[in-house]
């Protein structure tokens, strides 16, 4: 048999590395989890004893991150859930556009021009106000399964 005839093709999903399996009994309140698809917040977890031939089952009631819609989910507590990787990066605030996108400078000293202003009326309102009277803002972004959005706001100070 030669090297040529053994010709594996890739299916892995793209999704695969936003998230990592964790054991659903394992998960806590304030830890993050994918429910329906969307990386949420747990605000609420219980669990339920096993019956005469069951599993424990883990009750999840979790915030989506970036919606704030609330999503329920019941997995046994043996099973593994999706967890995502959320990171949190700060940015300075260069620019807002008319368009609703902002202008933010990177550590490395790179623009990331690629975000809208968030959906929160009172972040948004806050971000422009500081931004209107030439205060320096560093914005807080939360980053998972492939989504960013601006989630915090801290104030540095007047610009020089």
């Amino acid at each position: 048999m030669s090297d040529e005839e053994h010709h594996f093709e890739s299916k892995a999903d793209a999704g695969a590395s936003k998230t990592y399996p964790q054991q659903a009994g394992t998960i806590r309140k304030n830890g993050y989890i994918v429910i329906k698809g969307r990386p949420c917040k747990v605000v609420e977890v219980s669990t339920s004893k096993t019956g005469k031939h069951g599993h424990a089952k883990c009750h999840f009631v979790g915030i989506d991150i970036f919606t704030g819609k609330k999503l329920e989910d019941i997995v046994p507590s043996s099973h593994n859930c999706d967890v995502p990787h959320v990171n949190r990066t700060d940015y300075q605030l260069i620019d807002i556009s008319e368009d609703g996108f902002v202008s933010l400078l990177t550590e490395s000293g790179n623009t990331k021009d690629d975000l809208r202003l968030p959906t929160d009326e009172s972040l948004l309102g806050q971000i422009k106000g500081g931004f209107e009277e030439g205060k320096d803002l560093v914005v807080s972004v939360m980053s998972a399964m492939g989504e960013e959005q601006i989630c915090a706001l801290k104030d540095i100070g007047p610009k020089n």
